[in-house]
């Protein structure tokens, strides 16, 4: 090739591409100014859509400040009508009090009218008086101080007279009803504070909703029965009677622990060996609580105070006592009452005397009885326990153990006759009845291993648990034997008593 033709295809290629750079530049620039011209539409649009928000902000603004000022000036104008109103109310009170006031002051100066006639007249009515005086005076030959003074001793005369007939009538009157009047006042005192007449039995009834609670109680082949009998001590009869089961035992705790366990089992329905267990021992706290509560409650109410808490635990156990049948309890506190009531009468300390008298059969009533009068134990447990000498000598003597040192004692002594000798107080056969089955239990509880011993069927049975690790079933046998031939040489029973021994193996384990 020519170098012309070399330098005229560099010129075409050269004139090529700026002719493309121009295109290209040009094309570029529209597209640039497309773009400017949409971003500045789309700004216009934004700008206007901000508007509108501003103005409708702005226009409910306006609206929210309006309605408030509208709710503000209308309360304005309720507040001035209610001030208005109030205003136009003060003001006719006010005009009421005015004329209030003027009429007060028209009564006030009719009344200053009034008094200043009455003084007037009480003026010339003394003023007649002292002329009246006068004439009398001149007329009797007496001044008026000389008349008052033989008016007044003529009257004295008079009353000596009538008083002294009076006197004598009464003295005489009272000669001849002093006896009456004394059996009267002793009567009053004693029926003032007599308690009703109870006499102890050795049932309770166990009151039931229907037979069919019966079934569970007894339990399959009779276990819960054999249970619960063991665990109280009480024999359950279950017979014909339409809802009701007996409780039977001589010992009143017994029977109302079992009474207690048998409401709580039947309450929850879980009837179990196991169960009456637990709920027996538990019940059995309960009431021990409840004899607290009941020494704690009758000090109280007898006003008898700073008593040691055991002497207070045995006078709440006196309401599961009975003394010949008699509550010994409301025999006590009778004789509190009685005794404080002629302590007072002699002019002695009744406070002393009611505490003495709460506690003179405090000996009745520790289980472990020994071979002492209940007088003499009382006053034992009452020295023990700080009692003070005339308190523990009334204690002592109120059966005449011992010698009366104190005026105390007498009267202790009296007023517990007299709460005893009542009609229907007491019965002997129920005491003896009670010792006897007393005796059974105390008699079959000395032998070793011997837990637990219960009296049941009125005395005809006696049951013996025995310590399952201390006697063998063979040792059984012969224990029941002994215990019968004990009994036949020592004791005095009607008809037989029959000894059950009961032996229990009791495997325990604990699943952790």
């Amino acid at each position: 090739m020519t170098p012309q033709i070399i330098i005229t295809a560099l010129i075409c290629l050269l004139l090529g591409g700026a002719a493309a750079w121009f295109a290209f530049n040009a094309q570029t620039k529209s597209k640039k100014s497309h773009i400017l011209a949409e971003a500045e539409k789309e700004a216009e649009a934004i700008k206007k859509d901000k508007l509108l928000e501003v103005k409708e902000k702005f226009i409910s603004l306006k609206s929210d400040l309006d309605k408030e000022t509208n709710e503000r000036n209308a309360k304005l104008q309720s507040q001035e009508a209610k001030a208005k109103q109030q205003e136009m109310l003060l003001a006719q009170r006010q005009d009421e009090l005015s004329k209030k006031n003027n009429e007060l002051n028209a009564v006030r100066e009719n009344l200053n009218n009034q008094l200043e006639i009455v003084a007037q007249k009480k003026v010339d009515l003394d003023r007649v008086h002292k002329m009246e005086i006068e004439r009398l005076e001149a007329l009797s030959g007496l001044s008026a101080e000389e008349v008052k003074e033989r008016l007044a001793q003529s009257l004295r005369d008079e009353a000596k007279t009538s008083a002294a007939a009076y006197i004598n009538e009464v003295v005489e009157e009272a000669k001849m009803t002093a006896g009456k009047e004394a059996k009267k006042i002793i009567v009053q005192s004693i029926q003032r504070v007599a308690t009703e007449t109870a006499i102890e039995n050795a049932i309770s009834v166990f009151q039931i909703d229907s037979d069919e609670l019966k079934g569970r109680i007894i339990g399959r082949e009779g276990r819960n029965i054999r249970a619960l009998e063991a665990a109280t001590g009480i024999e359950i009869i279950v017979d014909d009677t339409p809802e009701a089961i007996i409780l039977s035992g001589f010992d009143p705790v017994r029977r109302e622990i079992a009474r207690l366990s048998l409401h709580q089992l039947v309450q929850d329905g879980r009837i179990h060996p196991a169960r009456i267990e637990e709920v027996v021992h538990k019940v059995r706290k309960q009431v021990e609580e409840e004899i607290v509560e009941t020494g704690k409650r009758t000090t109280i109410d007898l006003g008898i105070h700073g008593l040691h808490p055991d002497l207070i635990r045995m006078i709440g156990r006196m309401k599961y006592r009975s003394s010949y049948g008699q509550n010994l309890l409301q025999h006590s506190r009778e004789t509190a009452n009685l005794c404080a009531i002629m302590a007072s009468e002699l002019g002695l300390n009744p406070k002393k005397a009611k505490r003495a008298g709460l506690l003179h059969d405090i000996g009745k009533v520790p289980d472990d009885e020994p071979e002492l009068p209940h007088a003499i134990l009382g006053a034992k447990l009452a020295d023990k326990y700080k009692e003070k000498p005339d308190i523990v000598n009334a204690i002592a003597a109120h059966h005449d153990e011992e010698e009366m040192t104190t005026l105390l004692a007498p009267i202790v002594q009296v007023c517990d006759a007299i709460s005893g000798a009542r009609p229907g107080a007491r019965r002997e056969i129920v005491e003896a009845y009670i010792k006897r089955l007393n005796d059974l239990e105390q008699l079959a509880l000395s032998y070793p291993g011997v837990l637990k011993t219960y009296a049941i069927q009125a005395g005809r049975e006696l049951r013996v648990i025995v310590g399952a690790e201390k006697i063998t079933d063979a040792e059984t046998e012969s224990l029941s034997a002994e215990i019968a031939k004990k009994i036949q040489d020592e004791m005095t029973y009607p008809g037989q008593v029959k000894i059950t021994v009961i032996r229990e193996t009791r495997a325990v384990a604990f699943a952790k």
